[in-house]
């Protein structure tokens, strides 16, 4: 996948990787290109069961490359890559059929920050950081975050996080309810990684079914969500995985799920 991000599957586990720490994994145009196939292939790659994206060095991703994006503007360019980049990116976590982990090990601004919110599960290191970025340089939202943040911390945190951006800790990010845990830096890989490949084991298509039924309860009334339930209910119920849980649940027994 090239220098900018390492790619790794294993036992149903794709592993992205953020792979640019002296520029604390900023965006630029070869990073973002190269994200966004990479999760075009976990997506779309039935031996991958989950995903976990992280980054490697003090950082999980800062942002845009502001240099790059310098050079844009002073070229008379403007924010094609929003749409070219940072939703199609967004909309692959939030969306695929599978979960997918964050696991933040270090500073997460802008849509570094956007990226993690639209993971299914966020783990941070405590020296984690998280910080909305957009309007300290002059800009609105991108990444999701608008759509994002408001369910993670509701209206009024959110509004008072877009407006005031600031650094925040990992420890008010998980009172915040930014992040599901945090856990000592030295232990963030494999607490990630064990988290990740607890998914990878589990159950895929329900998790699919439950992404996609708590992104539609978000904006459908009740009875419009109960319909929803009941159309991805049946599907979930046809597969291989239900029925080999019900069997196993009969014979008092751990289930083996095979995400069919």
């Amino acid at each position: 996948m090239g220098d900018r991000l390492l790619y790794e599957v294993e036992e149903g586990l794709a592993t992205v990787t953020l792979n640019r720490p002296d520029a604390m994994n900023a965006l630029d145009a070869e990073t973002k290109d190269t994200l966004l196939d990479t999760l075009r292939t976990a997506a779309a790659d039935p031996d991958v069961r989950a995903v976990l994206l992280t980054g490697r060095g003090r950082a999980f991703c800062v942002g845009q490359d502001l240099k790059e994006h310098v050079a844009t503007l002073e070229a008379g360019g403007g924010m094609a890559t929003v749409a070219a980049h940072y939703s199609p990116i967004t909309a692959l976590i939030a969306t695929m059929p599978k979960p997918v982990v964050a696991g933040v090990n270090g500073v997460a601004a802008g849509a570094g920050a956007g990226f993690a919110f639209a993971a299914d599960y966020r783990i941070a290191a405590d020296t984690a950081s998280f910080n909305t970025a957009f309007a300290a340089v002059a800009l609105a939202a991108d990444s999701g975050m608008s759509w994002t943040l408001p369910r993670l911390v509701g209206f009024g945190r959110a509004q008072e996080l877009m407006l005031f951006p600031r650094s925040v800790p990992a420890q008010e990010a998980l009172e915040l309810g930014l992040v599901h845990r945090v856990v000592p830096a030295a232990e963030l890989a494999a607490e990630a990684a064990a988290v990740a490949r607890k998914l990878a084991a589990g159950p895929t298509l329900a998790y699919a079914g439950a992404k996609e039924l708590l992104a539609y309860g978000a904006e459908h009334p009740l009875a419009d969500t109960l319909d929803r339930e009941g159309e991805v209910q049946e599907r979930a119920g046809a597969s291989a995985d239900h029925r080999a849980a019900v069997s196993a649940f009969l014979e008092k027994r751990a289930p083996r799920f095979t995400g069919r």
